[in-house]
C-alpha cells in the first residue's frame, strides 16, 4: 500500500506539473469571464471544497495571483516525461502509460483538444471495458488535472469518461442557469432532480444517468472519425478559429450524435436525458438542425416522439453527405475556402 501511495504521489506531481505548463500556455485562450469561472472551480477542486461551500473572494483572489505567478515561470518549460522505473514515456503516450497503471487501478490521459490545447489527467480507474469498436475507461477521483477538465474524450478508439469532471460540469451549468432561471431545456433537466434540497445526491444521480449518453457521443465520434478519415482532422486543424471552423465542429457533432446518441435516446426515452441533451446544444448546432428542435418542442408539449423519430432517421445520411461534400472543396486560397465551407453548411440545414 505504501509503495502504491508513493507512486501515486510521484505521478501526481509530474502530471500536475504538465497540467500547470498547459495552463500557463493556454489560459489566455478564454474570455475573462470564462477564465474566472474556470479558475474559481479549479480552486474548489484543488482545495477539495464542496459545491455548497461559498468560496471567499479574497482567498480565491490570492490563490489566483499565486497560480499566475507560477505560470509565468513555467510558460517556456517543456512537458515532463512519465517514468516507470527505467522506462520514460512522452506524456502523450497514453496507451503504454495506462498499461503500466492498470494493475494499480489508475487511469491517465494526455491528449490534444480544441485549439491544440493539451489536456492531462490522472485518476482512479472506476471501470474498464473492451468492446469491438472501442475501449472504455471511466475515471473516478482525480489526482491531477488542468484548469479546463473535459468530462469526456476519445482518441484512437479509446474513450475516457471523467465522472468527477462531469459532475463538476453539471454543477457549473446549474450555477449558470440559476443566475436568471430561464424556462428552457436545461432547467427542465435539473428540475427532474432535487437540486434545491439535496444537491450532492442530485448531482451524483444526474451524473450516473447521463454518463451513458456521454459514452454514446464519444462512440459516435469514433465512428464518425472512421467514416471521414484523417482528411477531416487535417481540414479542421488547417483553419484558423473562425465561423467556418465552428460550423465544421457542429456538423461533425451532429454526425456523431446521429450515429449513436440520438438512436440510443429514442430507445431509452428518458425524460431527464432528452431535456439534458437539448439543454446542451449550442446555438450553432441549433441553427444548423432546426428540424430536431421542432421535434423536441413537439415531444415536450405532447409527449410524442413521432417527429423526433423521423428527423433522427434522416440525420446520419444527411450529415455524412454534407461532410463528404465539405471534403470535396478544393481551394488553395484559405479565405475563399472558408467562405465556400460556410456557404455550403448554411445552405444544408436539416
Amino acid at each position: 500500500m505504501q509503495i502504491k501511495q508513493t507512486m501515486i504521489s510521484e505521478l501526481t506531481k509530474t502530471v500536475q506539473q504538465n497540467c500547470h505548463i498547459a495552463d500557463a500556455i493556454h489560459a489566455g485562450d478564454y474570455t475573462l469571464c470564462i477564465y474566472l469561472l474556470k479558475m474559481r472551480e479549479f480552486y474548489r477542486w484543488e482545495k477539495d471544497e464542496t459545491f455548497s461551500t461559498n468560496l471567499p473572494n479574497n482567498t480565491v483572489g490570492k490563490w489566483l495571483r499565486q497560480r499566475e505567478e507560477l505560470w509565468d515561470k513555467l510558460e517556456t518549460t517543456g512537458y515532463q516525461n512519465i517514468k516507470f522505473g527505467n522506462e520514460s514515456l512522452s506524456p502523450f503516450e497514453s496507451a503504454p502509460i495506462n498499461k503500466n497503471l492498470m494493475q494499480h487501478q489508475l487511469v491517465y490521459s494526455g491528449g490534444v483538444g480544441i485549439n491544440n490545447r493539451p489536456h492531462f489527467f490522472l485518476a482512479e480507474l472506476d471501470l474498464y471495458e473492451e468492446h469491438d469498436d472501442y475501449t472504455l475507461y471511466v475515471a473516478g477521483k482525480e489526482y491531477a488535472r488542468d484548469m479546463s477538465a473535459p468530462p469526456a474524450m476519445s482518441h484512437q478508439n479509446k474513450i475516457y469518461i471523467r465522472k468527477e469532471s462531469f459532475r463538476r460540469l453539471l454543477w457549473e451549468k446549474l450555477e449558470t442557469w440559476r443566475w436568471n432561471k430561464p424556462e428552457n431545456a436545461l432547467g427542465r433537466a435539473f428540475a427532474c432532480y432535487d437540486c434545491e434540497n439535496n444537491l450532492d445526491t442530485a448531482l451524483t444521480q444526474m451524473t450516473d444517468a447521463e454518463v451513458t449518453n456521454v459514452i454514446q457521443h464519444e462512440r459516435g465520434e469514433i465512428q464518425a472519425g472512421n467514416l471521414l478519415g484523417e482528411e477531416w482532422h487535417d481540414l479542421l486543424f488547417s483553419l484558423p478559429h473562425s465561423k467556418a471552423s465552428i460550423m465544421l465542429r457542429a456538423v461533425r457533432d451532429h454526425l456523431a450524435d446521429s450515429i449513436t446518441t440520438l438512436p440510443t435516446l429514442l430507445t431509452l426515452n428518458s425524460t431527464p436525458s432528452w431535456h439534458f441533451y437539448f439543454g446542451n446544444l449550442n446555438n450553432m448546432r441549433k441553427d444548423l438542425y432546426p428540424s430536431i428542435i421542432k421535434g423536441y418542442n413537439e415531444w415536450n408539449e405532447t409527449g410524442s416522439l413521432s417527429k423526433m423519430t423521423k428527423v433522427v432517421n434522416k440525420g446520419k445520411e444527411h450529415w455524412l453527405n454534407l461532410c463528404i461534400q465539405i471534403l470535396q472543396i478544393n481551394n488553395s486560397n484559405l479565405k475563399s475556402q472558408q467562405i465556400e465551407i460556410q456557404n455550403l453548411i448554411e445552405n444544408s440545414r436539416l
